[in-house]
């Protein structure tokens, strides 16, 4: 089997989330690959050079360059990292993982060209951005979604008396956190007994700030700060409602797993969640920012069981296409 280099953020023993270095990581070594990854290095200069370090260190041994490929600060690192793969004849593949890389595309159109153009293959875990890409005209893509071990996701029946919210995401701006507790506030009032859980860890102020929001309002929130993924999933049990109120997305693992879990979802209809999630059958949609309506989303499943149980059972259906044992054909396919 081949030697792969990740390089990506791998950074979840510093409190940070786990990102799919640490998931996709593994399975691709379940299926006999040699994995060798980059970095664990919490200071993002040391990072970089770990990273370069690596693929020097390594350029003789290893068959592909795996690359996470942000849209935002990370995204530099994918364009350095690249273009050393690029000197030293190393085949490399972006995995494209930001939800408003069609902005960077735009914003940088002649260093994304510099990364996209000259890869063995772009992977998109999405129809959103596979078709952003092949619009700018960069042809050498492969469509791989995100994965879940299935087996580690039970669906659960859910009975939804109360609403009992839960929101699964770093605590950054990008992913709106506010939007959550203003649903909330409004929720509480004709649910008396209704909760929030939002888990997650700090990412840029955020978490601070929606604290103090939750105060504002006299709102008892649960912040349980960054959980593992077990423990997230035991904490799923307690609640009956997913909400993801994010500006910017492309095929968000947390909405993926609440899908597998049962958990009815109400999301914002951005980037690539409308290929993800279909409107009043895997899921109920709503506009970007638009906190009414998703308050009218939170009642309508609350208050009607039918739709709240259709929504679960057609989401779990969809997840199960996201299982490794679908996904791994697709990897072996431009790895073998």
């Amino acid at each position: 089997m081949k030697n792969l280099l990740y390089i990506g953020n791998k950074l979840s023993q510093h409190g940070f989330s786990v990102t799919s270095i640490e998931t996709l990581g593994p399975l691709l070594e379940g299926e006999g690959y040699t994995l060798f990854y980059a970095s664990s290095k919490k200071n993002k200069a040391l990072r970089l050079l770990d990273m370069v370090w690596s693929i020097l260190r390594l350029r003789n041994k290893i068959d592909y360059l795996l690359i996470d490929t942000y849209s935002t600060s990370n995204f530099w690192y994918a364009l350095l990292v690249s273009q050393l793969a690029r000197l030293l004849k190393i085949k490399y593949i972006p995995m494209l993982r930001g939800g408003d890389l069609p902005g960077r595309l735009s914003k940088n159109p002649a260093l994304c060209a510099m990364i996209f153009n000259h890869a063995y293959k772009n992977s998109a875990p999405s129809g959103y951005l596979l078709e952003h890409f092949q619009k700018k005209g960069i042809q050498n893509m492969t469509y791989i979604p995100n994965t879940l071990d299935m087996s580690n996701y039970n669906f659960l029946k859910r009975e939804i008396i109360q609403p009992k919210l839960l929101w699964v995401r770093s605590f950054a701006a990008i992913y709106n956190p506010f939007m959550a507790v203003e649903v909330f506030r409004e929720i509480k009032k004709q649910f008396p007994e209704a909760s929030l859980c939002m888990v997650g860890p700090e990412k840029d102020g955020m978490l601070a700030k929606t604290k103090e929001l939750a105060l504002k309002y006299n709102l008892d929130v649960n912040f349980t700060g960054k959980l593992s993924k077990t423990d997230w999933i035991r904490l799923s049990e307690n609640y009956n409602i997913f909400i993801n109120t994010t500006h910017f997305d492309n095929t968000p693992v947390s909405v993926m797993e609440a899908m597998a879990l049962g958990l009815p979802v109400v999301s914002t209809n951005v980037g690539g969640i409308p290929f993800l999630l279909d409107d009043k059958k895997t899921a109920l949609l709503v506009d970007d920012g638009n906190t009414e309506a998703m308050i009218k989303a939170v009642k309508e499943i609350t208050e009607n069981k039918n739709l709240a149980e259709d929504l679960a059972q057609n989401a779990r259906a969809k997840a199960e296409s996201f299982d490794w044992q679908q996904v791994k054909s697709l990897w072996n396919k431009i790895l073998c």
